[in-house]
């Protein structure tokens, strides 16, 4: 910048700055780059992405919050749609491949707009207002739904893993879903909390996908510590332990000089002695069953052995809290301060071998507020996507019954609010009329993309929607199967109210967010350091090295 020839720095040398339009444009065409690569993962027939690290580790998934998660994503405006998948997958836990295609259609649609030279703003506004209709719409679309109606949240379940590589077995997952969502969840008023901390999944390697099954329960991913100790014990009376069975060493450095071999004697004795009344304190509490979240001394064990009392050691923490929930046993933190009200109950304690590793099962508790799931499959990459999916379905069965209300899925809502904006378009007035009627396009992109991702024509099965749904066919939907125009009700493809209201929320407001950045001011990246020392070394030649030329 010059005022009266004088040169005025303000931005630090080697600053990127993009202003106006070309930032606009610059943000939007990242955005929809993201967007482009998950949408083929939509719907039933959507297909699955490989993705591979920088070490070499693979990830096969369809899971657009995974796939974003795992993407080296640069764009400042490209990570934000990596951020509205993360939102909607921590508050919906499904329709996150929905929420950044939808972003980026209302982002793509924005940009014809501001050529026909629309301020940003009017866009903006004119998208808030359809999204703040669109959700009036779809809350008076959307139908009651109860934590006892256990076939409808099982639907729920199902719809989540259509699209998931375990849509073989959905129906067994599904059912997996809903009785750990209903096993945990706790009336609060009129309406039910569900923890998911308290549903636990375990992955084991080897059998089959069918072989998955629910333990009412806690699984404890550890062995008994001792050979000598019995395998199942019945009706247990469980000790948790926050507190190793060792001999504690001093707080400071200490020496202990021993000038006498009867000495030795002495120190040894009673180093036995300490650990045998830390056992004969657990025995005294009537615990058969000990879970420790810290070590147990070799010796320790020798008793507990002796004692038939079964130990388990270095639990984890996460684990020790759902056993508390499960057993009703207090998690103690002193050996000397355990008694008998600390103890907890169960059905069965027992060691089951499950591939290669021996795990212990805590099964059978009156009240069991935590439940397990274990999960089985042939290979390690299909076992992990078998947790994704199951931890979709877990979330939306919960947010249903949370929420008490569930719409339509398979692009029938979409379109049926579509067809509400374009109606209630007309009342709006001035230039906000245009962006509303383009949000009301945007939202088309769903069945649009179910029925591209099916191989089917998108413009013919957009025509047939459009048709349906002014009939008063307010269920129709794509059926990415026979790839005709079905009543999805009646397909029982329904999906908590919850995601599609996130996804009009989150794709609105990060549409909105990047449609008012009109100046990108990026500060220069620190050149890596040169492998040679200061200034002058090798590798240097006038700054070369640290990308001053390159891009710039």
């Amino acid at each position: 910048m010059l005022t009266g020839q004088t040169p005025i720095l303000v931005l630090k040398e080697g600053t990127k700055r993009e202003k106006g339009r070309g930032a606009l444009s610059n943000n939007i065409q990242a955005a929809k780059a993201i967007a482009d690569a998950v949408r083929s993962t939509l719907g039933p027939r959507g297909l699955d992405k490989m993705l591979v690290d920088s070490m070499g580790d693979v990830v096969v998934t369809n899971d657009g919050v995974t796939i974003l998660k795992e993407m080296d994503v640069e764009h400042p405006a490209a990570k934000m749609l990596v951020e509205v998948a993360k939102t909607q997958d921590q508050e919906a836990g499904d329709g996150t491949t929905t929420a950044v295609v939808l972003t980026g259609e209302l982002l793509k649609r924005a940009e014809s707009l501001i050529e026909q030279n629309i301020h940003p703003t009017i866009i903006s506004q004119g998208y808030r207002l359809a999204a703040t209709k669109a959700l009036e719409v779809l809350q008076q679309l959307s139908q009651p739904i109860a934590i006892t109606d256990t076939e409808q949240l099982r639907q729920i379940a199902v719809t989540s893993m259509a699209s998931k590589s375990v849509s073989f077995n959905r129906d067994l997952m599904g059912d997996i879903a809903v009785k750990a969502v209903t096993a945990v969840a706790e009336k609060r008023g009129t309406g039910y909390n569900v923890d998911l901390d308290n549903i636990q999944l375990i992955k084991k390697q080897g059998g089959q996908m069918s072989d998955t099954q629910l333990i009412e329960g806690v699984i404890v991913d550890k062995e008994k510590v001792h050979s000598g100790m019995p395998t199942r014990v019945e009706n247990p009376k469980i000790a948790l332990l926050d507190a190793a069975l060792e001999i504690k060493k001093t707080e400071i450095d200490a020496k202990i000089e021993i000038n006498d071999p009867n000495q030795l004697n002495a120190f040894l004795q009673e180093e036995e002695n300490m650990l045998r009344r830390m056992v004969d304190q657990v025995k005294k509490s009537g615990a058969n069953v000990v879970l420790c979240q810290k070590g147990i001394d070799d010796l320790a064990q020798h008793f507990l052995a002796k004692d038939g009392i079964y130990a388990v050691r270095r639990v984890k923490k996460s684990d020790m809290e759902k056993l508390q929930k499960a057993t009703g046993a207090n998690i103690v933190s002193k050996v000397s301060e355990l008694t008998p009200e600390d103890v907890g109950s169960a059905g069965l304690v027992e060691e089951r071998k499950i591939g290669e590793d021996s795990l212990t099962f805590v099964t059978g508790a009156k009240k069991a507020k935590a439940v397990s799931i274990l999960i089985r499959g042939g290979t390690e990459h299909v076992v992990d996507e078998i947790e994704r999916s199951l931890d979709d379905a877990l979330n939306v069965v919960a947010v249903a019954v949370e929420d008490g209300r569930y719409v339509v899925g398979g692009g029938a809502t979409a379109e049926e609010l579509a067809m509400h904006l374009r109606d209630h378009a007309a009342k709006i007035g001035g230039r906000e009329q245009i962006a509303f009627e383009e949000f009301s396009e945007a939202l088309e992109t769903v069945p649009r993309t179910l029925a591209e991702n099916a191989g089917l024509d998108p413009i013919d099965i957009l025509i047939e929607l459009r048709k349906a749904h002014k009939a008063g066919q307010k269920n129709a939907g794509v059926n990415v199967l026979s790839g005709k125009v079905d009543d999805m009700l009646h397909l029982h493809v329904v999906e908590p109210i919850r995601v599609g209201r996130q996804a009009i929320e989150s794709a609105t407001d990060a549409a909105v967010m990047i449609l008012r950045i009109d100046d990108v001011i990026a500060s220069k990246s620190s050149p890596p350091p040169s492998g040679k020392g200061g200034p002058g070394g090798d590798g240097g030649m006038g700054g070369m090295g640290g990308g001053d030329f390159g891009e710039d």
